[in-house]
C-alpha cells in the first residue's frame, strides 16, 4: 500500500491506515501550516513513519514542528522515534504509561513470551512483530511537552483530553477554521486483549462532541463522517 495524503478540509490532510485490520496501522493526520504543520499521530513504526514522511514531501506539505498523540497505544506513537526536530505533545496520564512501556525489552523474544503468558494478546503483538524492521531503531517515546485538560497550540489547533474506555488518555483534535475534529480511537472498545463481550462503542462520547460548527469527523481506523454522517450513525 503506498502511502498518500489527501485533502479533507481548509489545513486538513489525511493519510488513511492500512484496511487490513490484523496490521492494526493507525491513519494520521496532518494540520499544514506554514509556521510549521502539526502532525497528530506517529505511525505504527519507524518504517511506517517514513512512509509518512515520503508522503509528505510528495505532497508538498510543510514539514511537522508538533506531534500530537491521540493515545498512547502503540500504532499510534511506535513511529515518533523516526520524527526529528518536533515538540511531541499528549496528555500527562499518557505520559506515564509511556514511560513504563519504554522500559521494555521489545523483541521478536519479548513478544512471543509475553504471548505465552496471555494468549489474548497474540493478535496485537502479531502486528507488533509485523511492524518493526529493526527492533535496535525502535525507541517509544513519551510526550516532551503534557498537559491535562486542553492546551492550544501556536497555530490555533486545539488538543483537549476525553478519555473513555479505550484509553485513559485519549485525546481529540479540534481544526476551529478547517471544522475538524480528529477522534482519534477515542470512542472505541477497549483493545481486543482487555474487551469484555459486554463492551461497545462509545457512542454517547461522540455525541457530546459533535458541534454544528464543526463539519468533520475522522476516525484513526475508520473513514471520515460529515457531521450528518455522524450524527445518524449515533442515532441509528
Amino acid at each position: 500500500m503506498v502511502m498518500a495524503f489527501e485533502h479533507l478540509a481548509g489545513r486538513v490532510w489525511l493519510c488513511a491506515g492500512d484496511p487490513d485490520p490484523e496490521l492494526v496501522q493507525a491513519g494520521v493526520a496532518v494540520i499544514a501550516d506554514e509556521r510549521g504543520s502539526v502532525l497528530v499521530d506517529a505511525g505504527h513504526s519507524p518504517s511506517h513513519a517514513r512512509e509518512i514522511q515520503a508522503a509528505l514531501l510528495a505532497a508538498g506539505l510543510p514539514a511537522p514542528r508538533w506531534l500530537v498523540y491521540t493515545h498512547h497505544h502503540w500504532d499510534h506513537v511506535w513511529g515518533a522515534c523516526a520524527w526529528p526536530d518536533v515538540e511531541i505533545v499528549g496528555h500527562v496520564s499518557g505520559a506515564e504509561l509511556l514511560r513504563a512501556e519504554a522500559t521494555r525489552p521489545w523483541s521478536v523474544r519479548y513478544l512471543r513470551e509475553e504471548v505465552l503468558r496471555n494468549r489474548r494478546l497474540g493478535p496485537s503483538f502479531r502486528a507488533r512483530a509485523l511492524a518493526v524492521d529493526s527492533w535496535d531503531e525502535l525507541r517509544v517515546l513519551p510526550p516532551t511537552r503534557v498537559f491535562t485538560d486542553e492546551v492550544e497550540l501556536p497555530t490555533g489547533v486545539l488538543v483537549r483530553h476525553v478519555g473513555g474506555r479505550h484509553a485513559p488518555d485519549s485525546t481529540i483534535v479540534v481544526v476551529p477554521d478547517s471544522g475538524v475534529m480528529l477522534l482519534g480511537d477515542s470512542w472505541y472498545p477497549p483493545p481486543a486483549h482487555l474487551r469484555t463481550p459486554a463492551d461497545e462503542p462509545d457512542l454517547a462520547l461522540v455525541g457530546r462532541l459533535l458541534d454544528d460548527d464543526i463539519g468533520w469527523y475522522v476516525s484513526s481506523h475508520s473513514p471520515p463522517l460529515t457531521l450528518g454522517e455522524a450524527r445518524a450513525a449515533i442515532t441509528g
